[in-house]
């Protein structure tokens, strides 16, 4: 599928709506484990999308069109989110994600952005010349990743307690996808 601005807008507002849905007033043992050593929570991937819709997205988008290929984006921290989430509960957390991600989608709204601007070119540190359409389509497909995960970390949960079912759990045989 070719990368459409505004499916990527309409996805992208669902996003906080779905983990409200799934996530919101859960007992803790759903939202604070994790799939073990080095591993994310629900309540931690949470925390990782409102940083990236603080630090990432907009900030990138912005520097394309300021900047173009002049200036590198600044290296992404995957692990922001731990001093970020705090002291807060997962409630204060699905709430400023809900109201970040309206900010954004309002500012990136705003920007009237044509194709010839998504064709514009910027630097990522690792990565080299991208687009701000391979931007904008990332972070659509960058929250799937992380729907994906949090429901996977969930099933996780059960790993021993759906017995011999667990060969029919696709779920379950999911090693992960990030990197």
């Amino acid at each position: 599928m070719k990368h459409n601005l505004e499916h990527t807008i309409s996805l992208l507002a669902r996003t906080p709506a779905t983990l409200d849905a799934l996530l919101r007033d859960l007992p803790e043992t759903w939202t604070l484990q994790n799939e073990g050593e080095n591993t994310w929570s629900a309540f931690d991937v949470v925390g990782h999308l409102i940083h990236g819709d603080r630090t990432d997205w907009m900030p990138r988008a912005k520097m394309i069109l300021q900047f173009g290929e002049t200036r590198a984006f600044e290296p992404f921290d995957r692990w922001g989110q731990v001093r970020e989430s705090q002291g807060k509960s997962l409630a204060q957390l699905l709430d400023e994600f809900a109201r970040l991600r309206s900010e954004n989608l309002g500012k990136l709204r705003s920007l009237n952005l044509r194709q010839e601007d998504l064709e514009l070119r910027g630097r990522h540190p690792a990565l080299g010349v991208v687009t701000l359409s391979e931007l904008l389509a990332t972070w659509a497909a960058h929250d799937l990743t992380h729907v994906h995960q949090i429901s996977r970390i969930m099933a996780h949960q059960y790993r021993n307690a759906v017995g011999p079912w667990s060969a029919y759990l696709g779920v379950l045989q999911c090693a992960g996808h990030s990197s």
